[in-house]
């Protein structure tokens, strides 16, 4: 007698929804992504779009300035290219003279840097300290262990008279003062000093500090920190490290700058200070 096969059903498999899942998330997560990509708009560009159509529709008569696109070109020294016009925002009053009179402003800088170079000479002649004198402002550059202890951003008790001395100078000027921190490349890791950004940071806001309590308005005063990132000598050799560690003093003409002596202390100053021979005296009253 011939024996029949079975025939045994397989059984189902329960998990094959885990597939059409698994496509799902999948096909989401791109969703989301997308959107999220599509969402992100530069704000700038925007803005610049909106008020150009705004004001295309609210007045079709006005010639329409080309809108900006990509990054705008820049000068590797914008200061030095600065060219200062009559849409510059800068209100000037003088006595006889009309417009920005740069011939003036070059004497006034050279007169403030030989000045600077006779208070300063025992330290020049010790390679501490080094005056330079440019077209738009004068450096006092200071070697940070002249006014700094290692790793510290409290100014050494034997600083104290050298900025004295600098202070009494700065209080005669009505020119902005901007004080500079640079660090060499040795990193610095504590609880008060992250890195040297803040190192060079905290010197320059601690001479800022020093020199306000010594009478220099803290309106026309500025603390900037640039760590190891503006080297003027190579981090390789401490030769090198030395001369990276400093701090500058950056007097800045009157013509370039963007925060001027206020109305009161500007007075006080052209008061106080005679004006060169045969030249009229300036008054700047700053942007409006």
């Amino acid at each position: 007698m011939a024996r029949r096969k079975r025939f045994v059903d397989e059984p189902e498999n329960h998990e094959r929804w885990l597939i059409s899942y698994a496509d799902f998330i999948t096909l989401l997560f791109a969703f989301f992504v997308v959107m999220y990509s599509v969402s992100s708009v530069n704000e700038g560009k925007y803005r610049i779009l909106s008020d150009s159509l705004e004001n295309a529709f609210s007045n079709p008569k006005k010639v329409i300035e080309p809108i900006q696109i990509g990054e705008i070109e820049r000068t590797i020294n914008p200061i030095e290219s600065l060219i200062v016009n009559s849409d510059s925002g800068l209100d000037v009053e003088e006595e006889g003279v009309e417009g920005l009179d740069s011939e003036l402003e070059s004497e006034k800088l050279q007169k403030i840097s030989e000045n600077l170079e006779e208070l300063l000479s025992p330290f020049i002649e010790k390679d501490l300290i080094e005056v330079k004198r440019h077209d738009l402002w004068v450096e006092v550059e200071m070697k940070s262990n002249l006014l700094f202890e290692s790793g510290r951003a409290e100014v050494a008790e034997k600083a104290i008279p050298l900025l004295q001395k600098v202070s009494g100078k700065l209080r005669e000027l009505p020119n902005p003062v901007h004080v500079e921190g640079f660090t060499d490349n040795i990193p610095i890791d504590t609880l008060e000093f992250p890195s040297n950004w803040e190192l060079s940071a905290a010197r320059a806001a601690s001479i800022v500090h020093l020199f306000s309590q010594m009478g220099v308005s803290p309106s026309r005063m500025a603390a900037i920190g640039y760590g190891e990132h503006r080297p003027i000598a190579d981090n390789r050799f401490e030769e090198g490290r030395n001369e990276n560690r400093r701090v500058v003093l950056v007097i800045m003409s009157n013509s370039i700058a963007r925060h001027k002596a206020l109305p009161d202390e500007r007075a006080r100053l052209n008061e106080s200070t005679p004006s060169l021979p045969g030249q009229g005296r300036k008054i700047f009253t700053g942007i409006r």
